[in-house]
């Protein structure tokens, strides 16, 4: 799911190695979601690209969406695991055995209106080939379980106003449209695209 569904900028994560894995087809074998390891850079940048390209292709021009490149985004990874934002950032891998096939990242919110127990899961991607196996959802549990263990008492999501998919699977896990918008830029030549938060009560067990 894009949280932007997403959407990781710069301020997240990753080390990496030199050769990804192809994702994940067939059945699912031991299914699992875990805190990332320096060399998992790889094949989240894989996954990410993947991911963006299938969330925003149809939003913006093609030559931006071939601008997706998993190289790119595992370097930002990469240098982000090495030197996270702060210590409340956390990236998290979803698993098919050892193969990496999702990604979330978390961390403190940046919105106007946060404050210090304001969290938000800064990005959620399942590769295309690999949804629908459970991943999006031990993704997002980790999420929680991993903001609640840093002392976040919310959780904040934003993702693409289209994307009614994401929207679904965001709601059906508990979240809800608090009523804020943003209209985010995503290509070169300034073509905004609207994202709306939705939320979530992370103090009530």
């Amino acid at each position: 799911m894009p949280h932007d569904p997403t959407i990781p900028d710069d301020r997240q994560a990753s080390d990496a190695h030199d050769h990804a894995h192809p994702p994940a087809t067939g059945p699912v074998a031991d299914a699992s979601a875990r805190i990332a390891r320096p060399n998992d850079a790889s094949a989240v940048g894989l996954v990410q690209a993947a991911v963006w390209r299938a969330a925003f292709g149809t939003v913006v021009p093609q030559e931006v969406v071939d601008q997706f490149d998993a190289a790119r985004f595992a370097r930002v990874w990469r240098d982000s695991l090495k030197t996270p934002p702060s210590p409340r950032h956390v990236l998290l891998v979803g698993c098919a055995g050892e193969q990496v096939v999702g990604f979330a990242a978390v961390g403190p919110s940046i919105d106007p209106d946060a404050n210090e127990t304001s969290g938000e899961v800064l990005t959620l991607g399942v590769h295309p080939d690999a949804r629908r196996s459970g991943h999006g959802s031990r993704l997002l549990n980790a999420a929680v379980d991993t903001l609640r263990g840093r002392g976040f008492t919310s959780m904040a999501v934003w993702l693409l106003a289209r994307d009614e998919e994401t929207r679904a699977f965001l709601t059906s896990a508990g979240l809800s449209p608090d009523g804020a918008y943003r209209d985010r830029v995503i290509d070169v030549d300034g073509t905004p695209a609207r994202e709306v938060r939705l939320t979530a009560d992370l103090s009530q067990q």
